[in-house]
């Protein structure tokens, strides 16, 4: 017999799960017409890729969860120049996102999605190519044990890449990266990419990723072939393009989000100066603050952290570092200056590499 301080946890416990069910429940939806094959199972898509197993044709890979925008679109055509097959995923992640987080209210835009990618061709010598195929599976599919964005609660396999995910982003969003490694370590498994594209505006993201494919020794794709396509950006303010900014009104997004770039650019030209870390970090915090105080009385404008990492390790530089300091002492591995600031309710992240990209296999 439980005790009632343990009957109530179980209760509670149990009335998570059921709501967690009923809100996945909730996002699910039939496909939507389209002219791109759309796989919803596992056991479907496996029986397409045989195909282009038996056809050795290479396959390209863009993990996505929706609410495609340019950016999204210019890892695809990336995919489609380089690759005989593209495939896309869908999917809206519950093991990434906090109970605290937007899970329920992420965009959801399938149908427009579709039709984006429907529109889309790449010409090359070998004849025009377009999407091949795109993974929509659903929570169940992908979860067959259950999720709880509750890390306390879930049960069943997860992938952590320890020592990696918690600096910059993983700061914090602690739970994110255990996440997102679970979820394409499942993605991989299932799609076999030959190559894989992801954005350098989720650039600590990439670089895990790519470690933990060395780490697991996977085959599908190998490390050398997880390449990194430089951020997609606003023509007009170089804001980052990203599904969240469809949270932003047209004020916040025209007016104040485009302050994290400039901050980024103005640490990035103080390092190039010659300028130490620190002072780099606090001329950035000032652009931020001096956009909060023009703008502060319309818009909740806070920064959440502005920060310097070595690419490889992701340790913090010191402080009282400079450039030529640095590229003497680890010849010249690269630096990645990151932010992440709040607009409202919208939390916006972004960075720019201070050295060498193509060291980190970032491709033009």
């Amino acid at each position: 017999m439980l005790l009632p301080s343990a009957r109530a946890a179980y209760i509670l416990a149990s009335r998570r799960r059921a709501l967690t069910l009923r809100l996945h429940r909730n996002m699910s939806s039939s496909l939507p017409p389209s002219s791109i094959p759309l796989f919803d199972t596992v056991a479907s898509y496996r029986k397409w890729r045989r195909k282009a197993y038996d056809e050795r044709k290479s396959v390209g890979y863009v993990a996505t969860m929706g609410a495609l925008h340019d950016g999204h679109l210019s890892l695809v055509k990336r995919s489609l120049a380089e690759n005989d097959l593209t495939v896309l995923s869908i999917f809206v992640n519950p093991a990434q996102f906090a109970p605290h987080e937007d899970l329920a209210t992420y965009p959801r835009t399938l149908p427009r999605d579709i039709e984006l990618l429907s529109a889309l061709s790449v010409a090359g010598p070998e004849g025009v190519r377009a999407p091949s195929a795109v993974f929509v599976p659903t929570v169940g599919e992908m979860y067959p044990s259950g999720i709880s964005q509750n890390t306390q609660e879930q049960k069943g396999t997860f992938v952590e890449v320890k020592g990696y995910g918690h600096q910059m982003e993983g700061k914090t969003r602690p739970t994110f990266f255990r996440g997102v490694a679970t979820v394409v370590t499942k993605l991989f498994n299932v799609i076999e990419p030959t190559r894989t594209y992801f954005g350098q505006k989720d650039i600590q993201q990439a670089l895990l990723l790519r470690r933990m494919t060395r780490d697991l020794l996977l085959s599908h794709p190998e490390p050398q072939n997880l390449f990194i396509v430089p951020t997609a950006r606003d023509p007009t303010t170089s804001l980052a393009l990203s599904s969240r900014n469809a949270y932003l009104t047209p004020h916040e997004r025209d007016d104040v989000a485009p302050a994290l770039y400039a901050a980024l650019h103005a640490a990035r030209t103080a390092w190039e100066s010659g300028a130490s870390k620190a002072e780099c970090v606090r001329r950035a915090q000032a652009v931020v603050e001096d956009t909060r105080r023009e703008h502060g009385g319309s818009v909740d404008l806070r920064l959440d952290y502005v920060e310097m990492n070595d690419a490889d390790s992701f340790e913090v530089v010191p402080d009282d570092v400079v450039r030529g300091e640095w590229e003497q002492e680890v010849a010249g591995r690269p630096v990645i200056l990151s932010g992440a600031m709040w607009v409202g309710k919208t939390r916006l992240i972004d960075n720019l590499v201070l050295g060498a990209r193509d060291t980190l296999g970032i491709v033009d």
